[in-house]
Protein backbone atom coordinates (compact mmCIF):
# COMPACT_ATOMS: atom_id res chain seq x y z
CA UNK A 1 0.00 0.00 0.00
CA UNK A 2 0.85 3.66 -0.80
CA UNK A 3 0.10 6.62 0.58
CA UNK A 4 -0.80 7.46 -2.63
CA UNK A 5 -3.62 4.55 -2.81
CA UNK A 6 -5.18 5.52 0.61
CA UNK A 7 -8.23 7.25 0.71
CA UNK A 8 -9.88 9.75 3.10
CA UNK A 9 -11.02 7.38 5.22
CA UNK A 10 -8.20 5.46 5.62
CA UNK A 11 -6.61 8.80 6.78
CA UNK A 12 -9.34 9.80 9.25
CA UNK A 13 -9.11 6.33 10.53
CA UNK A 14 -5.06 6.33 10.99
CA UNK A 15 -5.57 9.72 12.82
CA UNK A 16 -8.39 8.22 15.44
CA UNK A 17 -6.10 5.30 16.65
CA UNK A 18 -3.17 6.41 17.02
CA UNK A 19 -4.48 9.91 18.92
CA UNK A 20 -6.82 8.19 21.67
CA UNK A 21 -8.00 4.63 20.99
CA UNK A 22 -11.96 4.55 23.11
CA UNK A 23 -11.49 2.16 26.11
CA UNK A 24 -15.07 0.93 25.76
CA UNK A 25 -16.48 -2.76 25.13
CA UNK A 26 -16.61 -2.16 21.14
CA UNK A 27 -13.73 0.35 20.55
CA UNK A 28 -14.17 -0.37 16.51
CA UNK A 29 -18.03 0.53 16.29
CA UNK A 30 -17.50 3.39 18.26
CA UNK A 31 -14.63 4.38 15.88
CA UNK A 32 -16.55 3.39 12.70
CA UNK A 33 -19.84 5.11 13.59
CA UNK A 34 -17.29 8.43 13.89
CA UNK A 35 -16.27 7.78 10.55
CA UNK A 36 -19.52 6.73 8.90
CA UNK A 37 -19.13 3.42 8.08
CA UNK A 38 -19.54 -0.32 9.53
CA UNK A 39 -18.05 -1.69 11.90
CA UNK A 40 -17.04 -4.50 9.48
CA UNK A 41 -15.48 -2.31 6.77
CA UNK A 42 -13.62 -0.73 9.47
CA UNK A 43 -11.85 -3.88 10.24
CA UNK A 44 -11.56 -4.75 6.85
CA UNK A 45 -9.33 -1.53 6.32
CA UNK A 46 -7.38 -2.07 9.94
CA UNK A 47 -6.90 -5.76 8.39
CA UNK A 48 -5.53 -4.48 5.51
CA UNK A 49 -3.01 -1.18 7.16
CA UNK A 50 -1.44 -3.85 9.46
CA UNK A 51 -1.12 -5.80 6.69
CA UNK A 52 0.34 -3.94 4.47
CA UNK A 53 2.26 -2.67 7.98
CA UNK A 54 1.07 0.68 7.95
CA UNK A 55 -0.72 -0.09 11.48
CA UNK A 56 2.04 -1.15 13.47
CA UNK A 57 0.53 -2.52 16.71
CA UNK A 58 -2.48 -1.41 18.45
CA UNK A 59 -1.87 -1.39 22.56
CA UNK A 60 -0.85 0.19 26.02
CA UNK A 61 1.70 2.64 25.87
CA UNK A 62 3.83 2.14 29.10
CA UNK A 63 6.49 4.52 31.22
CA UNK A 64 9.63 2.56 31.19
CA UNK A 65 11.68 4.17 33.82
CA UNK A 66 8.10 4.16 35.88
CA UNK A 67 7.92 0.54 35.64
CA UNK A 68 11.48 0.31 37.11
CA UNK A 69 13.73 -0.30 33.45
CA UNK A 70 16.52 1.30 33.09
CA UNK A 71 16.79 2.87 29.80
CA UNK A 72 18.99 4.49 27.29
CA UNK A 73 19.88 5.40 23.52
CA UNK A 74 23.31 3.89 22.52
CA UNK A 75 25.41 4.96 19.89
CA UNK A 76 27.54 2.40 17.97
CA UNK A 77 30.27 2.80 15.33
CA UNK A 78 30.78 0.02 12.56
CA UNK A 79 33.09 -1.00 10.05
CA UNK A 80 31.10 -1.09 6.77
CA UNK A 81 31.13 -4.99 6.91
CA UNK A 82 30.03 -4.96 10.41
CA UNK A 83 27.08 -2.80 10.40
CA UNK A 84 24.62 -5.09 8.89
CA UNK A 85 25.16 -8.17 11.20
CA UNK A 86 25.57 -6.02 14.34
CA UNK A 87 22.42 -4.76 13.78
CA UNK A 88 20.61 -7.85 13.23
CA UNK A 89 22.33 -9.41 16.83
CA UNK A 90 21.45 -6.42 18.54
CA UNK A 91 17.59 -7.22 17.31
CA UNK A 92 17.12 -10.16 18.91
CA UNK A 93 17.68 -8.16 22.34
CA UNK A 94 13.88 -7.67 23.81
CA UNK A 95 14.74 -4.32 25.24
CA UNK A 96 16.10 -2.45 21.81
CA UNK A 97 12.53 -0.98 20.64
CA UNK A 98 14.34 1.31 17.63
CA UNK A 99 17.14 0.27 15.88
CA UNK A 100 18.54 2.46 12.67
CA UNK A 101 21.37 3.03 10.77
CA UNK A 102 22.21 6.86 10.04
CA UNK A 103 24.31 8.74 7.78
CA UNK A 104 26.00 12.00 9.09
CA UNK A 105 28.51 10.72 12.05
CA UNK A 106 31.31 8.64 13.43
CA UNK A 107 28.73 6.41 14.85
CA UNK A 108 26.41 5.00 12.35
CA UNK A 109 24.14 2.50 14.24
CA UNK A 110 21.50 4.08 16.62
CA UNK A 111 18.92 2.25 19.15
CA UNK A 112 17.16 2.52 22.02
CA UNK A 113 17.92 -0.18 25.14
CA UNK A 114 16.24 -0.60 28.34
CA UNK A 115 16.99 -3.76 30.62
CA UNK A 116 14.89 -4.77 33.50
CA UNK A 117 15.10 -3.57 36.99
CA UNK A 118 17.90 -6.41 37.95
CA UNK A 119 19.42 -5.43 34.54
CA UNK A 120 23.10 -3.55 33.57
CA UNK A 121 22.97 -1.06 30.76
CA UNK A 122 26.54 -0.75 30.42
CA UNK A 123 27.32 -4.31 31.00
CA UNK A 124 24.60 -5.06 28.18
CA UNK A 125 25.75 -2.80 25.92
CA UNK A 126 29.63 -3.47 26.54
CA UNK A 127 28.98 -7.37 25.65
CA UNK A 128 26.86 -5.96 22.37
CA UNK A 129 29.74 -4.07 21.43
CA UNK A 130 32.29 -6.71 22.01
CA UNK A 131 29.77 -9.54 20.34
CA UNK A 132 29.07 -7.33 17.26
CA UNK A 133 32.92 -6.34 16.82
CA UNK A 134 31.75 -2.41 17.36
CA UNK A 135 34.49 0.20 17.05
CA UNK A 136 33.27 2.20 19.71
CA UNK A 137 30.61 3.32 21.27
CA UNK A 138 28.68 5.96 23.65
CA UNK A 139 25.70 5.51 26.11
CA UNK A 140 23.36 8.55 26.11
CA UNK A 141 20.89 8.49 28.96
CA UNK A 142 18.37 10.86 29.15
CA UNK A 143 19.09 13.94 30.90
CA UNK A 144 15.79 16.10 30.61
CA UNK A 145 12.88 15.28 28.38
CA UNK A 146 11.48 18.02 26.42
CA UNK A 147 8.85 16.17 24.51
CA UNK A 148 7.68 12.96 23.53
CA UNK A 149 4.66 12.22 21.58
CA UNK A 150 4.73 10.92 18.36
CA UNK A 151 1.58 11.79 16.28
CA UNK A 152 1.00 11.90 12.31
CA UNK A 153 -1.51 13.85 10.75
CA UNK A 154 -2.34 11.52 7.94
CA UNK A 155 -5.24 13.96 6.50
CA UNK A 156 -2.91 16.95 6.15
CA UNK A 157 0.00 14.93 5.44
CA UNK A 158 2.74 16.33 8.49
CA UNK A 159 3.87 15.50 11.65
CA UNK A 160 1.75 16.94 14.08
CA UNK A 161 3.00 15.94 17.85
CA UNK A 162 1.42 16.68 21.02
CA UNK A 163 3.58 17.81 23.74
CA UNK A 164 4.11 15.28 26.40
CA UNK A 165 6.38 16.03 29.06
CA UNK A 166 7.23 13.80 31.48
CA UNK A 167 9.55 16.13 32.91
CA UNK A 168 6.34 18.46 33.92
CA UNK A 169 3.02 16.06 33.59
CA UNK A 170 2.48 18.02 30.77
CA UNK A 171 0.13 16.72 27.87
CA UNK A 172 -0.98 17.94 24.71
CA UNK A 173 -0.69 21.58 23.51
CA UNK A 174 2.56 24.04 23.92
CA UNK A 175 4.87 24.20 26.26
CA UNK A 176 3.63 26.57 28.75
CA UNK A 177 5.53 28.65 32.15
CA UNK A 178 4.07 25.88 34.53
CA UNK A 179 5.92 22.89 32.08
CA UNK A 180 8.69 24.88 33.32
CA UNK A 181 8.68 23.34 36.52
CA UNK A 182 9.84 19.51 36.29
CA UNK A 183 7.89 16.97 38.12
CA UNK A 184 10.24 15.32 41.56
CA UNK A 185 8.93 11.53 40.22
CA UNK A 186 9.29 11.17 36.79
CA UNK A 187 12.35 9.54 36.38
CA UNK A 188 11.62 7.27 39.59
CA UNK A 189 10.38 3.83 39.77
CA UNK A 190 7.03 2.83 41.49
CA UNK A 191 6.24 0.21 43.31
CA UNK A 192 5.09 -2.78 40.92
CA UNK A 193 3.33 -5.83 42.08
CA UNK A 194 2.93 -9.24 40.44
CA UNK A 195 -0.79 -8.40 39.90
CA UNK A 196 -0.02 -5.66 38.24
CA UNK A 197 3.14 -7.27 35.86
CA UNK A 198 0.08 -9.47 34.69
CA UNK A 199 -1.92 -6.95 33.54
CA UNK A 200 1.34 -5.15 32.06
CA UNK A 201 2.02 -8.16 30.05
CA UNK A 202 -1.92 -8.64 28.80
CA UNK A 203 -2.30 -4.62 28.28
CA UNK A 204 1.24 -4.62 26.25
CA UNK A 205 0.31 -7.08 23.23
CA UNK A 206 -1.27 -6.09 20.17
CA UNK A 207 -5.03 -5.86 20.21
CA UNK A 208 -6.64 -8.34 17.99
CA UNK A 209 -9.82 -6.84 15.40
CA UNK A 210 -12.80 -8.38 16.44
CA UNK A 211 -15.90 -6.59 17.73
CA UNK A 212 -15.03 -6.80 21.28
CA UNK A 213 -10.88 -7.04 21.79
CA UNK A 214 -10.75 -6.30 25.61
CA UNK A 215 -13.32 -9.29 26.56
CA UNK A 216 -10.48 -11.95 26.09
CA UNK A 217 -7.72 -9.87 27.57
CA UNK A 218 -10.18 -9.33 30.89
CA UNK A 219 -10.73 -12.91 31.20
CA UNK A 220 -7.62 -14.25 31.57
CA UNK A 221 -6.67 -11.52 33.76
CA UNK A 222 -10.52 -12.98 35.75
CA UNK A 223 -11.78 -9.29 35.78
CA UNK A 224 -14.76 -8.14 33.96
CA UNK A 225 -14.53 -5.53 31.09
CA UNK A 226 -14.80 -2.42 33.15
CA UNK A 227 -13.03 -3.80 35.99
CA UNK A 228 -10.46 -3.84 33.14
CA UNK A 229 -11.07 -0.51 31.91
CA UNK A 230 -10.61 0.92 35.79
CA UNK A 231 -7.38 -0.73 36.22
CA UNK A 232 -5.97 0.70 33.62
CA UNK A 233 -7.25 3.87 34.35
CA UNK A 234 -5.86 3.67 37.59
CA UNK A 235 -2.24 2.85 35.91
CA UNK A 236 -2.80 6.10 33.92
CA UNK A 237 -3.20 8.06 37.25
CA UNK A 238 -0.60 6.87 38.63
CA UNK A 239 1.74 7.34 35.29
CA UNK A 240 2.55 3.92 34.74
CA UNK A 241 0.45 3.84 31.04
CA UNK A 242 0.51 6.95 29.23
CA UNK A 243 -2.64 5.77 27.14
CA UNK A 244 -3.89 2.81 24.90
CA UNK A 245 -3.09 3.76 20.68
CA UNK A 246 -1.72 2.26 17.64
CA UNK A 247 1.41 3.02 16.61
CA UNK A 248 2.11 3.57 12.86
CA UNK A 249 5.10 2.73 10.44
CA UNK A 250 6.25 5.97 9.35
CA UNK A 251 7.40 4.98 6.10
CA UNK A 252 4.38 3.04 5.35
CA UNK A 253 2.54 5.81 6.18
CA UNK A 254 4.23 8.61 3.46
CA UNK A 255 6.95 10.34 6.23
CA UNK A 256 10.20 8.46 4.41
CA UNK A 257 12.77 10.73 5.49
CA UNK A 258 13.51 10.22 9.37
CA UNK A 259 16.34 12.93 10.78
CA UNK A 260 17.41 12.87 14.47
CA UNK A 261 18.80 16.27 14.51
CA UNK A 262 21.42 17.05 17.29
CA UNK A 263 22.22 20.36 18.46
CA UNK A 264 25.19 22.44 20.17
CA UNK A 265 23.47 24.35 22.64
CA UNK A 266 25.81 25.98 26.11
CA UNK A 267 24.31 24.63 29.03
CA UNK A 268 22.98 27.73 30.53
CA UNK A 269 20.53 28.04 27.47
CA UNK A 270 19.58 23.55 28.35
CA UNK A 271 15.94 24.31 29.50
CA UNK A 272 15.49 28.05 27.64
CA UNK A 273 16.32 26.42 23.99
CA UNK A 274 14.94 22.63 24.62
CA UNK A 275 11.29 24.05 25.55
CA UNK A 276 11.11 26.19 22.19
CA UNK A 277 12.15 23.65 20.32
CA UNK A 278 9.66 21.25 21.88
CA UNK A 279 6.65 23.77 20.68
CA UNK A 280 7.51 22.64 17.23
CA UNK A 281 4.66 20.33 15.60
CA UNK A 282 6.83 18.85 13.54
CA UNK A 283 9.36 17.39 16.63
CA UNK A 284 8.09 14.25 18.11
CA UNK A 285 11.01 14.03 20.75
CA UNK A 286 13.47 16.26 22.25
CA UNK A 287 15.73 14.91 25.13
CA UNK A 288 18.66 16.60 26.45
CA UNK A 289 21.87 13.51 26.60
CA UNK A 290 25.60 13.56 27.99
CA UNK A 291 28.07 15.33 25.93
CA UNK A 292 31.41 14.10 25.24
CA UNK A 293 35.11 14.76 24.10
CA UNK A 294 33.82 13.52 20.31
CA UNK A 295 30.42 14.19 20.81
CA UNK A 296 29.21 17.89 21.86
CA UNK A 297 25.64 17.65 20.98
CA UNK A 298 23.55 17.98 23.99
CA UNK A 299 20.10 17.95 22.45
CA UNK A 300 18.44 15.75 20.17
CA UNK A 301 15.40 16.58 18.00
CA UNK A 302 13.81 13.47 15.88
CA UNK A 303 11.72 15.07 12.75
CA UNK A 304 9.93 13.29 10.32
CA UNK A 305 8.50 14.29 6.95
CA UNK A 306 7.95 13.14 3.14
CA UNK A 307 11.27 14.73 2.26
CA UNK A 308 14.55 15.09 3.11
CA UNK A 309 13.79 18.45 2.04
CA UNK A 310 11.20 19.29 4.05
CA UNK A 311 13.55 18.24 7.20
CA UNK A 312 16.29 20.51 6.55
CA UNK A 313 13.22 23.17 6.50
CA UNK A 314 11.80 22.27 9.87
CA UNK A 315 15.46 22.10 10.92
CA UNK A 316 16.19 25.87 9.81
CA UNK A 317 12.95 26.74 11.25
CA UNK A 318 14.36 25.24 14.74
CA UNK A 319 17.37 27.07 13.86
CA UNK A 320 15.77 30.80 13.94
CA UNK A 321 13.58 30.00 16.78
CA UNK A 322 16.65 28.72 18.94
CA UNK A 323 19.30 31.11 17.60
CA UNK A 324 21.24 27.55 17.66
CA UNK A 325 22.66 26.96 14.24
CA UNK A 326 25.33 24.11 14.82
CA UNK A 327 23.81 21.08 14.51
CA UNK A 328 23.95 17.52 12.64
CA UNK A 329 21.24 15.92 10.49
CA UNK A 330 21.59 12.36 10.93
CA UNK A 331 19.44 10.70 8.43
CA UNK A 332 18.17 6.74 9.06
CA UNK A 333 19.47 5.06 5.98
CA UNK A 334 17.67 1.63 7.33
CA UNK A 335 15.43 1.40 9.98
CA UNK A 336 16.16 -2.47 11.27
CA UNK A 337 13.85 -2.27 14.03
CA UNK A 338 10.07 -0.58 15.54
CA UNK A 339 8.17 -1.76 18.11
CA UNK A 340 7.38 -1.65 21.63
CA UNK A 341 9.28 -3.04 24.93
CA UNK A 342 7.86 -5.92 26.28
CA UNK A 343 7.65 -5.81 30.03
CA UNK A 344 8.18 -8.53 32.65
CA UNK A 345 8.28 -10.77 29.97
CA UNK A 346 9.40 -14.57 31.01
CA UNK A 347 12.10 -16.24 30.32
CA UNK A 348 13.66 -13.76 29.28
CA UNK A 349 17.25 -14.48 27.50
CA UNK A 350 15.60 -17.00 25.28
CA UNK A 351 15.21 -14.05 22.50
CA UNK A 352 18.85 -14.11 22.06
CA UNK A 353 18.11 -16.91 20.35
CA UNK A 354 15.68 -15.84 17.87
CA UNK A 355 17.86 -14.69 14.96
CA UNK A 356 15.45 -15.64 12.37
CA UNK A 357 12.74 -13.78 13.65
CA UNK A 358 15.20 -10.99 14.28
CA UNK A 359 16.30 -10.93 10.55
CA UNK A 360 12.50 -11.14 9.33
CA UNK A 361 11.53 -8.34 10.96
CA UNK A 362 14.86 -6.12 9.86
CA UNK A 363 14.05 -7.32 6.07
CA UNK A 364 9.92 -6.64 6.94
CA UNK A 365 11.00 -2.81 7.49
CA UNK A 366 13.02 -2.35 4.38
Amino acid sequence: MTTESMDITDRKLLNMVQSNFPMVEEPYGVIAEDLGISEAELLERLTELKRQNVVRQISAIFDTRRLGYKTTLVAFAYGDDDLHPGAIFINRHPGVSHNYAREGSYYNLWFTLAVPPDGDLAETVQWMAEKTNAIEFRIMPTIRFFKIGVNFDMVKRRSDAYNYNPDSGQTNGQANDQSRVPASDWNQAQEITEWDKQVIREAQEDLPLVSRPFDDMAQRLGLTVPELFAQLGEYQERKLMRRFSAVLYHRRSGFRANAMIVWKVPPERSEEVGMIMAENPAVTHCYERPTFPDWEYSHFTMVHAPTRDECEEIGRNIAQATGINENLLLYSTREYKKTRVRYFVEDYERFWDSAEEAEAMAEALV
